[in-house]
């Protein structure tokens, strides 16, 4: 099937950004592999220490011949996505003996329920618990004891923090394995309207408890498609999992084999074989456009716009949401699954699930077939319907019909003809939207803002009848640098309760919302964030407000004269307790929500962008903290640059030394560099 040309060009153009460092990656990995720490060159005293408590494995992890296998996990009883996961090592550790291994836990890393943690100071941790579990995943593997890898995790943050940290070890031949979801209980959309009885005080917290118990009922992860299982596709479609393994119940007999099967498979995938498949090289630029293509094909959640380009820069790979509107134009959404549909991930499963939604994007060219998998030649190898025949694990080619059409559909006959996942852009900044559970008659909102920089304060004006009017509901302070950028889907049910009564609603904010929100037109992610200076900190309440998903379009409707006269808002002082102390050096070195929401700098060259050249679109940047940084543009200017750079009380003068055709500022990034600065180069 020949490739759909917006797949290919956008594809195409992240390999020539990503070139420099993809490369400087790959090499990092093949560095790693040939000369970084592993089992022959650990001295006879950190050998001894790796394998002390081994038991029956320490003759066969100490003679070095066979693969020793790393688990890093997520495993935790509160959280009931993670749960299943207690009894998976020793379980592995039998599997791998089957095949002539050994496995070891090399480590656990913490899980963050955001469920739990929804509308609570906690969540301010959230975003970050993903640097905290990259970091962890890291430590573990750090020991040098594996010659593979597996990730057990499911939930939000887990599995992009667990691919972050695997991928400085991208060497290592990785799956991740998951432990399926809950069985179906409650329906969301009963849920959803005793929680709106709940805001409008017509339904008691006991009425509200016992509906949220059935819906959140056992072990397993919730059955919505939200971030969780959201992740979950994107493995399959990056062809990261065993085939058909996502959504498959925790606790059959199906979901114990695909574990065993995956277990075997990461011992055939070492670099001492014929198939090595490391995890550096199977996450490539084809694969993270799988995911993109995946989370837009079946309406995914919103969170991933952030996590995505996350993982691949972890991997040298720079995506951004110019990447995502373009792929959104192209791809079909084939999948209506609750928030945008009535069904659950148990009745996409029945339906043809994964399987299905593989075969149907590469049948039309909207998926990459030609990527390095963990279990095969290629993603249709993934196509397949895992089943018992027996005893005996079976994988069926994937049906090309859909067993429900309301959940379900081809290509050709989609529930909406794009992905559902717009850019918006004018004078508040850039901004996602997912508008693929938004009624389209609600696209386009023009309305007064009322603006807030804490969430509990819009709850208490939507009590006080405040907001019972067309409205434009601004929450602010709320990005990664300001607070953590914490989800925001407490403001769900009495956003919806006005826009039910019929009021023209909509949510702006530099935070995030919920891969669960799905009905309320919400222009999120905003960047840059008011935090450092973006303009939504001169949005005074009153002002005309668009959010217009038809025309890509955020923009505060005041004057222009007016609006460049206007300063930005105070930040409110940094909150306390709750732990929120200990992210803070976290906060202080935060990416965009853009590049990831991310403190790391882990860029393989050492040349990561400080952030001062917004989206790393400068050709040369110097900064007193990072030194010189390279950007999307030639570095032949360096020498024009370092002149220019000598004369840091001369603006002036630095025109004509940096050459023709560049101009020059100072470096945005003394904010978060204690007052450090450069100068940033531009074409």
């Amino acid at each position: 099937m020949t490739m759909h040309p917006t797949i290919a060009k956008v594809t195409k153009r992240i390999v020539e950004r990503s070139r420099a460092s993809r490369s400087s990656y790959l090499d990092l990995i093949d560095r790693q592999r040939d000369a970084g720490v592993h089992r022959p060159n650990l001295s006879c005293g950190n050998l001894a220490h790796g394998f002390a408590a081994s038991g029956d494995d320490k003759a066969a992890i100490r003679g070095g011949k066979a693969m020793n296998i790393g688990i890093v996990t997520a495993y935790n009883d509160m959280l009931s996505a993670h749960q299943p996961y207690g009894r998976y090592p020793e379980q592995i550790k039998i599997f791998a003996r089957e095949a002539g291994a050994t496995a070891q836990v090399a480590g656990g890393v913490p899980a963050m329920c955001d469920g739990v943690t929804q509308g609570q100071d906690s969540m301010e941790l959230s975003l970050f618990s993903r640097d905290v579990i990259a970091m962890s995943t890291a430590v573990a593997l750090s020991h040098g004891m594996f010659e593979g890898a597996l990730l057990l995790g499911i939930c939000d943050k887990i599995v992009p923090g667990l691919l972050i940290g695997a991928l400085r070890f991208g060497h290592l031949p990785t799956i991740l394995i998951p432990a399926g979801p809950m069985p179906s209980g409650l329906a969301n959309k009963e849920k959803v309207r005793v929680r709106q009885l709940f805001a409008e005080g017509k339904a008691g917290k006991e009425e509200l408890l016992e509906a949220e118990s059935a819906s959140y009922h056992g072990a397993g992860t919730c059955t919505f498609f939200g971030t969780a299982n959201s992740n979950q596709m994107m493995m399959e479609m990056m062809g990261l999992h065993m085939p058909g393994s996502s959504f498959v119940n925790h606790g059959t007999k199906l979901r114990h084999e695909l574990t065993r099967a995956a277990v075997h498979q990461v011992t055939h995938n070492g670099w001492a074989g014929e198939d090595y498949r490391p995890l550096g090289a199977c996450i490539d630029e084809k694969a993270i456009v799988n995911a993109v293509v995946g989370l837009l094909a079946t309406g995914g959640s919103t969170n991933h716009v952030i996590h995505l380009p996350a993982i691949a820069r972890a991997a040298g790979i720079l995506i951004d949401w110019d990447d995502m509107d373009e792929l959104s134009s192209a791809v079909p959404l084939i999948a209506s699954v609750y928030p945008n549909g009535s069904g659950d991930v148990n009745h996409f499963t029945a339906a043809g699930g994964m399987p299905y939604v593989i075969h149907e994007l590469i049948g039309a060219g909207l998926a990459h077939d030609d990527i390095r998998t963990v279990y095969g030649t290629s993603l249709s190898d993934g196509a397949k319907q895992p089943v018992m025949d027996g005893e005996n694990l079976r994988f069926d080619d994937a049906s090309d019909q859909s067993d429900d059409v309301t959940i379900l559909r081809t290509v050709k006959n989609p529930f909406q003809a794009d992905g559902g996942m717009k850019l918006l852009n004018g004078n508040l900044g850039r901004a996602t939207m997912k508008v693929s559970a938004v009624d389209p008659s609600r696209w386009t909102i023009e309305a007064p803002a009322r603006i807030f920089h804490d969430q509990n304060d819009v709850i208490t004006a939507f009590k006080a009848g405040e907001l019972d009017r067309d409205v434009v509901v601004v929450v602010r302070f709320q990005g990664p640098a300001a607070n953590g950028m914490p989800e925001l889907h407490k403001l769900t049910s009495p956003l919806g309760v006005l826009q039910d009564k019929g009021f023209k609603i909509a949510f702006v904010t530099d935070g995030r919302m919920s891969g669960a929100s799905g009905k309320i037109p919400s222009a999120i992610h905003i960047s840059p964030e008011a935090y450092h200076g973006g303009p939504l900190g001169k949005l005074r309440d009153g002002d005309m407000v668009r959010v217009c998903a038809q025309k890509g379009e955020l923009t505060a409707l005041v004057d222009a004269a007016i609006w460049d006269a206007r300063e930005q808002a105070k930040a409110p002082p940094p909150a306390l307790g709750t732990g929120r102390e200990l992210f803070a050096m976290l906060r202080h070195h935060s990416d965009p929500a853009e590049k990831g929401g991310s403190a790391r700098r882990d860029s393989s060259n050492g040349r990561d962008c400080c952030g001062g050249c917004r989206r790393n679109a400068c050709a040369f940047c110097y900064c007193e903290h990072r030194g010189w940084q390279g950007g999307r543009a030639q570095q032949r200017n360096q020498d024009e640059g370092q002149r220019a750079c000598k004369f840091p009380d001369r603006l002036g003068d630095l025109w004509s030394s940096i050459g023709p055709g560049l101009t020059a500022r100072w470096c945005a990034c003394g904010s978060r560099t204690s007052g450090r600065r450069g100068y940033i180069l531009y074409q």
